[in-house]
């Protein structure tokens, strides 16, 4: 019997010029892309410091990245590609995978530094009772997002990468008759402002 909450972290490639593109005015590609690499580790390390079950580091463009490929081994990760499609359609397909190997999981950024052990285990002990669990972010979206049955209609036609992310979503559930439970609103980091809620010894 399947009783594991699986943790899937999206990453992209920390490669300057790629990676936290909107934070290069304040940091320069190189140093955008060393707090990228920075947020990268601590995430998995959270993830696997949590042990609530299989931890998967799901990439992008690919899994060629060396950098990835390290982090992943370090870890204990399962190295994935997120593959082709909008946010929506990659971050179903990699929960669809989670299920087929725990009875539940997430799908966390690398971005949220708020984003801990215990909100990790906290959101997969939600799930114990509830079908979906999200910690939605200051900005609009959401940082996390846990299943423990599969909705494909969360994932489709949200206007992703904008602040009317979460607001869909709880309409969506609405629409399906799901109540979700939500971890407390996080900051995550795209812009220079959201620096402030990155610790000090983080940045390059």
């Amino acid at each position: 019997m399947k009783t594991e909450c699986a943790v899937i972290v999206f990453a992209k490639a920390p490669v300057p010029g790629y990676a936290k593109t909107r934070l290069i005015p304040a940091l320069g590609p190189a140093g955008a892309a060393a707090l990228a690499t920075r947020m990268l580790h601590e995430t998995l390390a959270r993830a696997a410091e949590a042990r609530i079950g299989p931890v998967e580091l799901c990439c992008a463009p690919d899994t060629a990245n060396p950098v990835l490929m390290e982090a992943a081994r370090s870890y204990g990760a399962t190295l994935t590609s997120q593959g082709e499609g909008d946010l929506g359609h990659r971050m179903h397909r990699a929960l669809a995978r989670g299920l087929q190997v725990a009875s539940s999981a997430l799908v966390i950024g690398t971005d949220c530094p708020g984003l801990g052990v215990r909100e990790l285990r906290a959101a997969a002990q939600y799930l114990a009772d509830h079908r979906a669990v999200f910690a939605p972010a200051a900005d609009g979206g959401y940082v996390l997002v846990g299943m423990s049955s599969l909705y494909p209609a969360l994932f489709e036609d949200i206007a992703w990468s904008t602040d009317k992310v979460m607001s869909q979503t709880r309409a969506r559930l609405e629409t399906l008759g799901l109540v979700a439970a939500e971890l407390p609103v996080m900051h995550d980091v795209d812009t220079a402002e959201d620096l402030a809620h990155v610790p000090q010894e983080w940045l390059p």
